[in-house]
């Protein structure tokens, strides 16, 4: 959890537009709070209507996708590293911006994905490890989208098949 609280500490929440309406102050003790979850059921926090919706991004996305890729590289609980890759794979697929950032000419959901693929690795290090179905096939999800290399996609795809889930064995996930 310290490399979460580090990463969640950079950033300047109550200065930034939650999609709620208000700032986004209250966004940092949310995803500290889920950080130090223990092993018991998923969080009860949602970042939907605040950070992402099906159709838009709002100005915390980036932070909370560099606070997500601290939760791959830290030592939290499975369903909290779970619920973080959901969080990011919400993010790197988002397809719009708010309007305020898109009008100072912030294109959110480029920033999200080109902060993310600062954590390939990472992610690649997840499907890898087979800790769980959940975490195994969105991280392999999020891959899909940031990977330029298609062909070191298809090998990981191959030896990681007997744990993929099946859209991800198949292709049936894949961005591109």
């Amino acid at each position: 959890m310290r490399l979460i609280a580090m990463e969640a500490a950079r950033h300047d929440w109550a200065g930034m537009r939650c999609g709620c309406g208000g700032f986004a102050g209250h966004l940092a003790g949310d995803l500290t709070a889920v950080a130090a979850a223990g092993p018991g059921p998923e969080p009860d926090v949602g970042l939907e209507g605040h950070v992402w919706s099906p159709v838009t991004l709002w100005e915390p996305a980036p932070a909370v996708v560099s606070v997500a890729l601290a939760a791959l590289a830290d030592d939290v609980a499975p369903v909290v590293r779970e619920w973080f890759l959901r969080q990011l794979q919400y993010l790197v697929t988002g397809e719009g911006t708010d309007p305020s950032s898109a009008r100072r000419g912030i294109d959110l959901p480029e920033r999200c994905r080109d902060l993310a693929v600062q954590g390939l690795w990472l992610l690649y290090a997840e499907v890898m490890s087979n800790r769980s179905v959940g975490a195994v096939g969105s991280a392999f999800e999020i891959i899909t989208v940031l990977e330029p290399d298609r062909a070191r996609l298809e090998r990981v795809r191959e030896i990681a098949a007997d744990w993929l889930p099946v859209c991800c064995r198949t292709g049936l996930c894949d961005d591109r």
